[in-house]
């Protein structure tokens, strides 16, 4: 982002001058502007002390203003910051800090005015890697005629006013200029030829300085770009205006700062695929790291823009296929040794080994990915190469450096592995005295005369080619302009490298998850720990800094998954297997007090399940006895608690297989199902920290324990719920999201977009729109509560549309799945009346497409699947077959590969 507010030299001179600032910003009740900077004058950087701004109303804008002396040659960096009354910060501006430097020529009590305008996270956006090194990237770089420093403004005219303009404009043409055309004579009077020509400072600012008469103020002007054919593009909008400010004299130094050049904003197409399945004719089993030229290729000549994939850390985990899950990290840091090249690992392969490549080749080019034997050969066959050409790599230089730049990381990953591989488990919690990592312990494990030194060198061996590879598809994706798009999960497995390094960054007996919604009507358990956002804190998210310096040496763009969890995450207990019962971290919980005060006493009845014999007769059958006896204690007429040793979902799951294997209960899932069902037939969770504080369970009056209660109690209970999901929370987790999204988001230079699916707070998308969050629209589920399906052409820019992802069923499957939702989608989006087809014939995918490309969308991306659905041969296979994930299931397998006929 550009310093917006340069100015020029400095001066030995000791003149004093008044620098005044205005902005326009519209502000709520208690809120005012001020500028810190640098300097003691503004604050230095101690917001408290800044020069605080004073409003006035100019038509229907609020502009704040202040003015303070300095002396010729004063420079500072500064910013403008939202504060309350007791200067608190609320809100500050994106982008880097502004530079002041007082110009030289100027007389002693002039007054320089400065218009600026706030900077928000959507004006970086230009200047993120996406655009700026890969959409905008040039044939020729643009060599600066005149750096922002060397402007020297004289002003020998009485009856005139110097205008230095200054613009932005990041997308222009080869052959093109920027000018200023306006209404005075000195900008052409709206003609091209005449107009004020802007020299290039660098970081894709333009400017240039005017002396223009006082007679031709107020200024009406607009900026353009003017190539050597005679094209004009002339900003979009109305004329800009600049009147000149007779309340404090005269002025004479006006500089403007005018933010973005106004034209119609880029939008472009991409297309989302997990890396497993981009498949080539030179890959084992499973897509490769390499592949994703052969994918750039096939983008760039379809039109599209960027390449979206799926995490591609290591998720080795429990060594089976579970470790198909890529949201599970075993590294934040570590890349998947699946998708290694073992072909590429030399170019002096053994016979033997390339007969062996060969061979496994054909057994594992399959339907879909068989990930334990893809693993397994993969390694193998990496192990060979290793012994081979071990000393070679180890001592390479590029090896070293590779080794220097990720030490940090490498180090612990690579005993993490071997330790998981010698207690033949990933949960750290039963390794011994290696349980609790140490550098010490750490140290010793890695150390060259180590036993285990040369299986230690093997991890670093493959995450150095797999970085080699990665790199080298990365490099090749922005030479061709293309975006490459990851995805940063939103947990780590509880059982990772990161939990074992830094356990005090994690609530290790919570669990994270998702209230119930469109995915899932029960709710989703993740299994992740929650973070100790308060100790991440303490070192400014150093965790979280690292993670996206490290995305960013591959990708010019990241998918912040669920970014709703850096609002407030749903927390749950670690003994919980389903979703449901969770509450908000952080979020303000319900006081005894509150309650009593409201009626509410009965907290035991409230937080315990509620169980009555006519709810187990209903559910067991003749069974109910066996269940009674097994899982519940009697505790009243007709009334049932769980056992100490069946009072958590885990327990009830343990004890429902050992019946189970004991033959005394046959359909284990239904009864299991309903056990849970029971123990979450409560109306309050109790805080397990805190037993005077409660939260309402999620849909507590879909319960029977809510339904029993009296009328009072259940006017107060449903009035406490909505209040607590929907009111009361929303300035906390505002905080919240704006102390910890900016330090992602200045952690490097990628372009961010935001998965804000679910049930989404009124805070998130204002936080999202000034912070520069791209977000997320998904047809089928509209952020608008009165709609069933979203209309793609009253999307916002600021946005991702799709018609589907890769956490729902495809654009083929969705439509043929329920008949008569199609027929209420052909109604309200077609706007007929006839049937639709049962089939999602390609003319369909084509019109569902066709809506999204001409949407508003920054960008819309779309499922491979969904593109394929265009053309009828690649429609044969079952829509079915073509699921990525199915939310509902935590075991499901992710191997979508598609075959074509």
């Amino acid at each position: 982002m550009p310093n917006w507010g340069l100015l020029s030299i400095s001066s030995k001179s000791m003149k004093s001058v008044t620098v005044s600032f205005r902005l326009p910003y519209h502000t709520q009740w208690g809120q005012s502007l001020l500028v810190c900077g640098a300097e003691p004058v503004l604050g230095s950087w101690n917001v408290k002390k800044g020069l605080l701004l004073s409003p006035h109303h100019q038509g229907i804008e609020l502009i704040w203003t202040g003015s303070m002396p300095v002396h010729a040659g004063f420079t500072s960096e500064y910013s403008y910051y939202l504060v309350d009354d007791q200067r608190n910060v609320l809100r500050w501006e994106m982008g880097e800090k502004r530079t002041l430097l007082v110009p030289e020529g100027v007389n002693d009590g002039e007054v320089l005015e400065f218009y600026d305008l706030w900077q928000t996270g959507s004006d970086t956006l230009p200047f993120r890697n996406a655009f700026k090194d890969v959409i905008f990237r040039r044939s020729r770089s643009l060599d600066i005629e005149r750096p922002l420093a060397a402007v020297k403004p004289k002003l020998d005219v009485d009856d005139s006013v110097l205008v230095h303009f200054k613009i932005c404009c990041p997308n222009i043409e080869e052959d093109s200029m920027v000018y200023v055309i306006g209404s005075s004579s000195k900008l052409g009077q709206w003609k091209i030829q005449n107009a004020l020509k802007l020299s290039y400072a660098g970081d894709s600012v333009w400017h240039a300085e005017c002396i223009i008469p006082r007679g031709d103020f107020p200024l009406k002007y607009r900026y353009c770009k003017y190539g050597k054919s005679g094209k004009i593009a002339l900003e979009t909008g109305s004329n800009r205006e600049l009147s000149l400010n007779s309340s404090k004299g005269p002025s004479r130094y006006i500089f403007l700062s005018d933010g973005m050049m106004r034209e119609m904003p880029w939008r472009g197409a991409g297309m989302a695929i997990p890396m497993f399945s981009v498949r080539s004719e030179d890959d084992l089993g499973v897509g490769e790291f390499l592949d994703l030229k052969l994918l750039v290729d096939w983008a760039v000549e379809s039109g599209f823009h960027l390449v979206q994939l799926l995490p591609i850390n290591d998720t080795s985990v429990h060594g089976m296929w579970w470790d198909s899950y890529p949201y599970s990290s075993l590294s934040v840091f570590a890349l998947h040794p699946l998708y290694l090249r073992v072909q590429a690992l030399s170019d002096h392969i053994p016979d033997d080994i390339k007969q062996d490549i060969l061979k496994a080749k054909e057994e594992l080019n399959k339907k879909d990915v068989d990930y334990e034997a893809t693993m397994a050969t993969k390694l193998s066959i990496a192990k060979r190469m290793f012994a081979t050409e071990k000393d070679s790599i180890l001592n390479s230089s590029s090896f070293q450096k590779f080794f220097s730049e990720n030490e940090e990381w490498l180090k612990p990953y690579a005993a993490f592995c071997f330790l998981r591989d010698f207690f033949e488990t990933s949960d750290h919690s039963q390794w011994g005295r290696f349980s609790n990592f140490s550098k010490e312990k750490l140290e010793k494990l890695t150390a060259k005369d180590s036993l285990q030194y040369e299986i230690i060198c093997f991890h670093y061996y493959v995450q150095f080619h797999l970085h080699s590879q990665l790199l080298e598809a990365a490099e090749y994706a922005r030479k061709r302009r293309v975006v490459l798009k990851g995805d940063l999960p939103i947990g780590v497995d509880r059982n990772s490298v990161d939990t074992w390094v830094y356990p005090n960054l994690f609530r290790m007996n919570t669990s994270t998850g998702a209230p119930p919604d469109y995915f899932d009507k029960n709710g989703q358990n993740w299994g992740f720990p929650t973070y100790n956002w308060e100790e991440m804190s303490k070192d400014n998210y150093a965790w979280w800094r690292a993670r996206l310096t490290q995305m960013a040496k591959y990708f010019t763009a990241y998918r912040i998954d669920h970014i709703l969890g850096f609002f407030r995450i749903w927390e749950l207990p670690e003994h919980a297997m389903t979703g449901l019962v969770g509450k908000f971290r952080p979020s303000i919980p319900l006081s005894k007090e509150e309650l009593e005060r409201e009626g509410i006493w009965d907290f035991d009845r409230l937080s315990k399940p509620y169980v009555r014999q006519e709810f187990l007769e209903e559910r067991f059958g003749d069974s109910w006895p066996l269940i009674a006896s097994n899982f519940f204690n009697a505790c009243g007429k007709d009334r049932y608690e769980f056992k100490e040793e069946c009072n958590t979902e885990k327990k009830i799951a343990a004890k429902v297989k050992t019946l189970t294997e004991k033959s005394l209960l046959g359909n284990d899932d239904k009864s299991r199902r309903d056990l849970f069902d029971l123990i979450k037939n409560i109306v309050l969770i109790k805080d397990p920290e805190d037993p005077t504080k409660f939260y309402p369970r999620f849909n507590l009056e879909d319960t029977s324990s809510f339904n029993d209660l009296d009328d009072h109690s259940k006017n107060v209970l449903r009035r406490l719920y909505y209040d607590y999901y929907f009111h009361r929370q929303e300035d906390l987790w505002l905080r919240n999201a704006l102390k910890t999204l900016p330090v992602l988001l200045n952690s490097s230079d990628m372009m961010a977009c935001g998965e804000d699916l679910g049930l989404i707070p009124s805070c998130v998308h204002p936080v999202m729109q000034e912070l520069g969050l791209v977000g997320l629209r998904i047809q089928r589920m509209p952020s608008e509560p009165d709609l069933e399906f979203g209309i793609p052409s009253q999307y916002s820019y600021m946005t991702v549309c799709a018609p589907s992802c890769h956490d729902c069923s495809t654009l083929r499957a969705w439509w043929e799945e329920d008949e008569e939702r199609r027929r209420r989608y052909f109604k309200a989006v077609v706007g007929t009346d006839k049937l639709p087809p049962s089939r999602c014939a390609p003319e369909v995918v084509h019109f569902i497409l066709r809506q999204h490309v001409e949407a508003p969308s920054m960008w819309a991306i779309f499922p491979l699947q969904d593109l394929l659905a265009l053309k009828e041969e690649y429609t044969s296979r079952p829509a079915t077959e073509e699921t990525i994930n199915d939310p509902t299931n935590p075991k499901h397998y992710w191997r979508y590969l598609q075959v074509s006929t």
